[in-house]
């Protein structure tokens, strides 16, 4: 048996020293509990997340419990990759089909994120006719996509 302080455990409702003896199982019971809060609490403050609990986004639920996902979330997570991989190869082979100008600026621009300015002093050619480039790039992209009637979310 040991004994326990209730102010320890339950501070709002018990101001002063309140001594009980309790079994060894509910001791290490409350512990493990009063753990879990101090982990819960240090975890909210560590994310920030003093937010509303009506947002729905997530953070909150995951930052005051356990986190796990459900066989659909897990199911949609796959079902994004197969699409996100889908998608990449389509643009893989339709960019193929650009002139090879138009296809390594599409990719600079696009797909390594640098800035047209960038790409025009790396080719020594103005801001303009990257520009150009790319918008006929893209259009072209564009029509390859509607020949091929690719479109999102279909296979």
């Amino acid at each position: 048996m040991k004994t326990i302080n209730l102010r320890n455990y339950y501070y709002p409702c018990y101001k002063e020293d309140v001594l009980v003896e309790v079994s060894d199982e509910v001791a290490e019971a409350l512990l493990l509990m009063l753990r879990e809060e101090n982990n819960r609490r240090r975890k909210i403050y560590y994310h920030k997340a003093y937010f509303s609990l009506d947002r729905e986004d997530g953070i909150e639920n995951a930052a005051l419990c356990g986190f796990e996902k459900s066989p659909e979330d897990i199911f949609m997570e796959q079902e994004e990759e197969r699409f996100f991989l889908l998608t990449l190869e389509r643009l893989d082979e339709a960019l193929s089909h650009l002139t090879p100008a138009q296809e390594r600026r599409i990719r600079a621009r696009y797909l390594e994120g640098r800035k047209t300015k960038d790409i025009a002093d790396a080719e020594g050619v103005s801001i303009h006719v990257i520009y150009e480039s790319l918008q006929r790039g893209l259009k072209s992209l564009q029509c390859y996509f509607a020949k091929k009637k690719w479109r999102e979310f279909e296979e």
